[in-house]
């Protein structure tokens, strides 16, 4: 048996492949078209792995993506390919609909021509897992509850919208056509191999750059934080026993300001790697303007994973987020490689 990862080469895709591999012996097709965020350097750790194959290409070649389910009878697909980063979305949101949405589209037409074609067990057997985000849910206020997933969709970036929107079409998929899928809701990732324009990873490569650390408005925007291996776990939790049509959210249980996440960070820096003048590198923290749009808390209630398939989340972020700043400080040759060229003129364009 084989599954499909598709937009396995970028951060949280290119964890769960290599996750897999170690859970398993089901081989992997992965899937991506190397965009800015993908990497096959995330992939290294498997080396000559026989059970693994790349494929560079695009969830929106719908050619592609059904030659590829039918050459390799694969009963499961994981689709992590999305554009994902909410600021790039504002600046230019046409890549976002263009991948999270007629790309999305397009995966779901292949595989539905594909499941046309089985029967039996592996009819029966065969699963389309959609991992979309909690920011399709919009905002919450200091009081209000965290995120169910009977919550309605309430989307504020185009980023989220475009997620939303591809959520929707899975959705009818399997209302219309009867396609076995699986969705999953997850709160902020972090972890090994993210993309340096997100909050840890930008902090920890900014500092220990010298730069500044940049924080929108007046960084009491909360967030639930995920270790992307507890996220991999819960997927193949959902994968295994979810059933068909069925939504879950995953997250972390761990709400916190982002000015907090920074100052951790700082810290775990200052003891780790000190600055050479002996100040802190929270002294490099700067707030910058706030984006538009830009939603206020997320948090997620995961009981229903919980309760149904007996899922939960295994590391504390105090443990993960240490590991987090290990990895990337043991890295540096995988952090200069991501962060040159293009990237390093986004930013700068960005945060001004």
């Amino acid at each position: 048996m084989t599954i499909l990862v598709t937009g396995g080469a970028g951060f949280i895709g290119s964890n769960f492949v290599i996750d897999w591999l170690k859970q398993s012996d089901e081989a992997v097709v992965t899937l991506d078209a190397l965009t800015y965020a993908g990497n096959l350097a995330n992939l290294g750790a498997l080396g000559a792995d026989s059970r693994h194959r790349f494929v560079r290409g695009s969830i929106g070649d719908g050619v592609l993506v059904e030659r590829l389910l039918r050459q390799n009878a694969v009963r499961a697909v994981v689709n992590f390919a999305a554009e994902s980063h909410v600021d790039r979305s504002i600046s230019g949101p046409a890549p976002f609909f263009e991948t999270n949405v007629m790309g999305t589209l397009a995966l779901l037409e292949a595989s539905r021509a594909y499941f046309g074609t089985l029967d039996g067990a592996a009819r029966e057997a065969f699963r389309l897992l959609h991992v979309s985000t909690d920011e399709v849910y919009g905002t919450l206020a200091p009081d209000e509850p965290a995120f169910a997933e009977t919550t309605p969709y309430r989307p504020n970036s185009p980023y989220a919208a475009s997620k939303a929107a591809s959520d929707h079409l899975v959705r009818a998929y399997r209302e219309t056509y009867g396609l076995p899928v699986l969705v999953t809701n997850c709160s902020n990732n972090y972890g090994p191999y993210q993309f340096p324009e997100k909050l840890i990873p930008l902090v920890i490569n900014n500092a220990l750059s010298g730069k500044a650390l940049p924080i929108y408005g007046d960084g009491r925007q909360v967030r639930d934080w995920l270790h992307v291996a507890d996220h991999c776990s819960a997927i193949r939790r959902v994968l295994e026993a979810g059933a068909p049509g069925a939504t879950f959210n995953v997250g972390g249980d761990n709400q916190m300001a982002n000015i907090e996440v920074v100052q951790l960070i700082c810290g775990l820096l200052d003891v780790r790697r000190p600055r050479g003048d002996g100040k802190s590198y929270a002294e490099q923290v700067v707030y910058v303007a706030d984006r538009p749009g830009h939603d206020r808390r997320y948090a997620i209630d995961a009981r229903r994973i919980a309760t149904e398939l007996g899922w939960r989340p295994a590391v504390s972020f105090a443990e993960g987020l240490a590991t987090t700043v290990d990895w990337y400080l043991a890295n540096p040759d995988w952090v200069a490689d991501v962060t040159s060229g293009a990237y390093r003129d986004w930013i700068a364009r960005q945060y001004g």
